[in-house]
């Protein structure tokens, strides 16, 4: 695997490199983790909202319908049992919470996993700018991607406040648009290419640097018993 990544302007020429540590981009890829962590993300974005009404809350007489005997028809008690129309769901859904309590250790290991994948697969690009001379520009961003990005799922990592890009990419088909600090492995699973701007690659790389420095920091002091 490579350990530098180019980096291309706009008009998709080459502007420089960065490097890809092999502590963020050549990680093992867990596929069963991976699977574990992205149906709990699936699982914790449902609603839960779903309710059907039971016997007890059905409306509807409460009175037999018709006598007991004599009638040569089944007894029954209520129109409101399940047997009739309108009447109660046996055993129907209720509210409920889907959410999974999932460590953030799986989690981080999970995105990683991706991303080394995609770093791999030569999938993984780093974009300096989509717009023209500071401004928002959609025609510079298609053809940008065209000539990075060949595929037909794409996800673009922004920063927060880089309304440029934003406003170049958000229209464009196939392209889904997520902040770094939103980067999580169902996008990165279900995106054949990524591609950060610059800083946004920067910005990630600091950030899972610094993780991994304080972890090693508690693990030491916890061996020495601190």
């Amino acid at each position: 695997m490579a350990t530098t990544l180019d980096v291309v302007d706009a008009k998709g020429k080459k502007t420089g490199s960065v490097d890809l540590p092999g502590a963020i981009f050549d990680v093992q890829t867990n596929v069963p983790l991976i699977h574990q962590v992205v149906t709990a993300q699936l699982a914790a974005a449902r609603q839960g909202t779903h309710k059907t009404k039971g016997r007890g809350e059905v409306s509807g007489s409460g009175t037999k319908p018709f006598k007991q005997k004599g009638t040569g028809r089944a007894r029954q008690g209520s129109i409101r049992m399940p047997q009739h129309r309108g009447g109660g769901i046996v055993h129907g859904p209720v509210p409920r919470d889907y959410s999974e309590r999932t460590p953030k250790k799986m989690i981080a290991a999970a995105l990683l996993g991706v991303l080394s994948d995609r770093a791999r697969g030569e999938r993984l690009h780093v974009i300096d700018s989509f717009g023209s001379n500071g401004a928002p520009s959609t025609k510079n961003a298609l053809s940008v991607l065209e000539n990075v990005a060949t595929s037909k799922n794409v996800l673009i990592v922004i920063e927060h406040d880089d309304e440029i890009t934003l406003k170049s990419v958000r229209n464009l088909k196939n392209v889904h648009v997520l902040t770094v600090d939103q980067l999580n492995a169902y996008d990165v699973v279900v995106s054949e290419d990524i591609v950060f701007t610059k800083a946004a690659y920067d910005w990630f790389v600091e950030r899972r640097s610094t993780n991994k420095k304080d972890a090693a920091v508690d693990a030491e002091k916890k061996e020495a018993g601190e």
